[in-house]
C-alpha cells in the first residue's frame, strides 16, 4: 500500500515537472519567435512553440497538454487585445498540437522517424492538417476582437498557418532526433572532420544568406550533403539553421527579400523554408530506410550462407532464431546414418 502510494506520488511529481518544463520551453521559444513577428506583433513566419508542443506530446504523452496551454497563455497574455481573445488563441494553440498528436498516433507514427511514411505523416497530418486549428482560431479571434479587418483575415490566416506548420516541420524533427541521437562507437577521425566541415560550411552559408546577395539556394547542397552522410541526425539541425538564416534575411529586407511587399516576401520565405524542411525530412528518412533495408538484406544473406554451409557439412541441427555468426557455437557434427 505504501509502495503504491509512493509510486503514485512519484509519477505525479514527474508529470508536474514535465508540464512545467514544457510550459517553460514553449514560453521561451515563443518569446524568441516573436522577435521575427510580421503581423500585429503575434504572427511570425516560423513559430517554434508549435514544433516544441508536438514533440513534447509525442515524447511525453498527452498528459503534458496543460504545459502547452500554460505556455501559450503566458506568451499571448501581453499581446492579446482582450482576455477572451487571449483565451481563444490559447485554446487554438493547445488544440492544434493535440490534434496533430492524435492524427500521428492513429497512423502508427514512429518517434524515430525511421520510415518514409513517418515523414509523410508528419508533413501532411502533423504540420499541414493539425495547424489549421490554431490558424483559424487565432485569426478568427483577432477578427472578432476588431484588430483585423475583413481584408486582412486571409493574409493573417495564411501567415499564421504556414508559421505554425513550419515550426512543426523544422523544430519537431530536430527535437525527435536530439532525443534519440547517439554518438557512434569509435568513429574514424575523417568522420569527425567531415562533421566539423559541414558545421563550418553551414555557418558560412548563413553569413552569405544574411548579406545582400540573393543566394538562398546555397542551403540545399548542404541539406543534401547532411542527409546522405548523416541521415536525419545531420539534416534536421541543418534545416533548422538554414531556415533561421533565411528568416533573419527576410526581416532585414536583404537579399531576395529587398524591394518587395510583405506578401511577396512571405511567399518567398515560406516556399524556401518549406522546400528546405521537406528536402531534409524526406531525404533523411529515405536514406535511413534504405540503409536499414540494406542491413537487413545483408543479415539475411549471411544467415542463408551459414545455413548452406551447415547443410553442406552434414549438420542437420536447426539454427535458433537470432543466432549470428559471431556468437554461434561450434556445431557438433553427428554421423549421418547410412541406409
Amino acid at each position: 500500500m505504501a509502495d503504491a502510494r509512493h509510486q503514485g506520488l512519484r509519477r505525479t511529481g514527474l508529470a508536474a515537472l514535465q508540464i512545467c518544463l514544457v510550459a517553460g520551453l514553449y514560453y521561451g521559444a515563443g518569446r524568441a519567435g516573436l522577435l521575427q513577428q510580421l503581423v500585429r506583433g503575434q504572427v511570425t513566419p516560423l513559430w517554434p512553440p508549435s514544433g516544441i508542443a508536438v514533440a513534447s506530446l509525442l515524447l511525453c504523452g498527452p498528459r503534458v497538454w496543460p504545459g502547452v496551454a500554460l505556455g501559450a497563455f503566458l506568451v499571448n497574455i501581453g499581446l492579446g487585445p482582450s482576455l477572451p481573445a487571449v483565451l481563444a488563441i490559447t485554446a487554438g494553440n493547445t488544440l492544434a498540437p493535440v490534434c496533430s498528436y492524435v492524427l500521428l498516433r492513429c497512423t502508427g507514427f514512429h518517434d524515430e522517424l525511421d520510415r518514409l511514411r513517418d515523414a509523410l505523416a508528419l508533413v501532411f497530418l502533423g504540420a499541414f492538417t493539425g495547424m489549421l486549428v490554431s490558424a483559424t482560431t487565432g485569426s478568427g479571434s483577432l477578427l472578432l476582437a476588431g484588430v483585423l479587418s475583413a481584408d486582412g483575415f486571409w493574409p493573417t490566416w495564411w501567415v499564421w498557418w504556414t508559421g505554425d506548420a513550419m515550426g512543426v516541420l523544422v523544430v519537431t524533427p530536430f527535437l525527435l532526433v536530439l532525443r534519440s541521437a547517439r554518438l557512434p562507437r569509435h568513429p574514424p577521425p575523417s568522420r569527425w572532420a567531415e562533421a566539423l566541415l559541414l558545421v563550418a560550411a553551414t555557418v558560412c552559408v548563413g553569413f552569405i544568406e544574411t548579406s545582400g546577395t540573393p543566394l538562398l539556394f546555397l542551403g540545399f547542397p548542404l541539406l543534401i550533403w547532411a542527409a546522405f552522410r548523416f541521415q536525419l541526425a545531420g539534416a534536421a539541425p541543418c534545416a533548422l539553421a538554414v531556415s533561421t538564416f533565411a528568416i533573419v534575411t527576410a526581416t532585414r529586407g536583404a537579399g531576395p527579400f529587398a524591394g518587395h511587399d510583405l506578401l511577396t516576401d512571405m511567399i518567398t520565405l515560406q516556399v524556401f523554408n518549406g522546400s528546405a524542411a521537406l528536402t531534409a525530412l524526406l531525404l533523411g528518412t529515405v536514406i535511413s530506410e534504405r540503409q536499414r533495408t540494406e542491413r537487413e538484406i545483408t543479415r539475411a544473406c549471411s544467415q542463408l550462407a551459414r545455413m548452406a554451409a551447415r547443410i553442406a557439412t552434414g549438420d542437420r541441427q536447426p539454427m535458433l532464431p537470432g543466432q549470428d555468426g559471431e556468437h554461434e557455437q561450434p556445431a557438433r557434427h553427428r554421423p549421418t546414418p547410412r541406409p
